[in-house]
């Protein structure tokens, strides 16, 4: 506590008096406030909400958002991934780890049967591009998939994945591909084509930023990592002659990492820094159950040895990149009124 002698009071004392007293008063003000804050909102029934209440992580239920006098943030996921319900919890995640709140919808092709989630699951959580073409979103996600070793026109649900990255270039403000939605977003809007690896580039890889200034890599060790779990890759040469594109990350194993347009409405992530401690464990040991040719995943088993729990060595630069597309290219430049995009 701070005390002032009356014998002694000047006014140099009062000054700094009043200069504690508010700096404690605001301090604790805004902890009120950012802890009345919950950041991601979702229906109650999703198997992820129990999931990440476990984890003592924040979600919003829809009636206490409705009484919430802010807009929320407006955030469409296209899951791609056949894990659909580990997919759900690993970027919601994610996302949860601000003090923003954020509507999520997610959104499924209909071109394409989902074989591991129930039919009811999708039909209970996911729309179809027909019932939200109407909507603006503040930002989208469209995940990778396990189906990098066709050419893209091969895919059975290519053309209804081209209307909708058309339509997100005017009904979305920002869009984060991942994996293999990263490839094949660089294909459909730059004509960049992946190519095959010699081997699967398959492990946590160290990356480092080619631009410390750029808003997505504030907060970022000068190395950080990331998994990685592909079969093909984007050639640095092919990225570096299209002038709207720049790459903001690399890594000298992995190769480039995260790819920006120029406006920032746009973003390419060819790696998985959403996914958990234990799926690339899940993954080798599945394809080795199988008798494939796999290698132990790089950098991921302490002393490279299976039996061990591998180290999360990812998990705080995930949060920053992920917290920062949120921030600085969702929130804070997406206009208030979504029909202005």
């Amino acid at each position: 506590m701070f005390f002032i002698c009356y014998n002694h009071i000047t006014a140099k004392s009062i000054a700094i008096y009043i200069y504690i007293v508010y700096n404690i008063y605001y301090n604790i003000t805004l902890y009120f406030e950012r802890s009345d804050i919950v950041p991601i909102r979702i229906d109650n029934e999703l198997p992820a909400k129990q999931n990440l209440e476990i984890e003592n992580i924040f979600v919003m239920s829809n009636e206490r958002a409705d009484t919430q006098d802010i807009r929320p943030l407006k955030l469409i996921i296209l899951n791609l991934m056949p894990t659909k319900l580990e997919t759900e919890t690993q970027l919601l995640r994610l996302l949860s780890n601000s003090p923003l709140q954020v509507d999520i919808d997610f959104l499924q092709v209909k071109s394409h049967k989902s074989k591991n989630v129930s039919r009811i699951h999708m039909q209970k959580f996911y729309s179809t591009f027909d019932h939200i073409k109407d909507n603006k979103y503040d930002g989208m996600i469209i995940t990778g998939a396990p189906v990098e070793h066709l050419a893209f026109e091969e895919v059975d649900y290519w053309e209804e994945l081209c209307t909708i990255m058309e339509w997100s270039k005017t009904n979305v403000y920002s869009t984060f591909h991942i994996c293999w939605g990263a490839q094949a977003g660089l294909y459909y809007h730059y004509g960049i084509n992946k190519k095959p690896l010699d081997k699967k580039m398959f492990g946590i890889f160290p990356h480092k930023s080619l631009d410390v200034t750029h808003p997505l890599m504030r907060g970022l060790d000068d190395e950080y990592y990331v998994p990685h779990s592909r079969h093909t890759t984007v050639d640095r040469q092919d990225i570096a002659q299209v002038k709207q594109l720049q790459i903001i990350s690399y890594s000298e194993i992995a190769g480039v990492h995260i790819v920006s347009d120029m406006d920032c409405r746009q973003f390419f992530v060819t790696g998985h820094s959403e996914y958990d401690r234990d799926t690339l464990a899940k993954e080798y040991f599945r394809d080795k159950n199988k008798g494939l040719d796999i290698e132990k995943p790089y950098n991921y088993f302490p002393n490279d040895d299976e039996n061990l729990v591998p180290n999360m060595s990812w998990k705080s630069s995930a949060s920053i990149i992920f917290s920062n597309w949120l921030n600085y290219f969702v929130y804070q430049k997406t206009p208030y009124d979504l029909s202005q995009l």
